[in-house]
């Protein structure tokens, strides 16, 4: 079972790993820059070397489930999400809120939502030449897998887009072979934590 996420004050993370905020230093000005945080992704590379480093706002909501085959570190630096996770076969929500980090195991089916005026840090591995990105669709009736989209990952932000329009455009891919629901693109009855 996963575990909760831990609660570090923004005045640590500043200097976690980054002395000379390499990256950190981005966050002062995302307010000007916050253009670049667009739907349904909302994301921005800010780093991109030994690591990839992403600021991430909302509001965004999506019903697909990123199974990555590296961890994922979340901060969330303003405001709270939800990180919606398939745990060992079961839905579950974990709540971050403004100030927590989460590490998420690798190959855990996971859907982020995020709410108006937040901001998050997500960092993520350089993935393997040989791995697969995944994103899949749940039935929100029956819990049955619907679709699932595989890719090499080079480009999160644009890759992810690219699969969710896809996948939105197929009334097919979407209907799920057990019940006959269709999948909705937006979660419904999300509340922020």
């Amino acid at each position: 079972m996963l575990p909760s996420p831990l609660n570090m004050p923004k005045w640590q993370v500043h200097y976690l790993g980054d002395p000379k905020g390499a990256f950190t230093d981005h966050l002062p000005r995302l307010e000007e820059n916050s253009h670049l945080l667009k739907p349904p992704i909302n994301n921005y590379c800010v780093y991109k070397k030994d690591v990839t480093v992403m600021i991430v706002g909302g509001p965004n909501a999506r019903t697909d489930y990123h199974i990555n085959e590296t961890c994922e570190w979340f901060y969330q630096y303003r405001g709270s999400m939800l990180l919606k996770v398939v745990d060992t076969g079961t839905h579950r929500d974990i709540p971050i809120r403004e100030g927590e980090m989460f590490l998420l195991p690798p190959n855990t089916p996971h859907n982020p939502i995020r709410f108006a005026d937040t901001v998050g840090i997500v960092i993520e591995q350089p993935r393997p030449a040989d791995s697969k990105d995944r994103l899949r669709w749940y039935c929100q009736s029956c819990g049955e897998v619907v679709h699932e989209a595989a890719f090499h990952c080079t480009d999160l932000g644009t890759q992810i887009k690219e699969a969710v329009v896809g996948f939105e455009k197929d009334k097919e891919a979407r209907t799920c072979g057990k019940c006959g629901e269709v999948v909705e693109m937006v979660p419904k009855g999300v509340v922020q934590p």
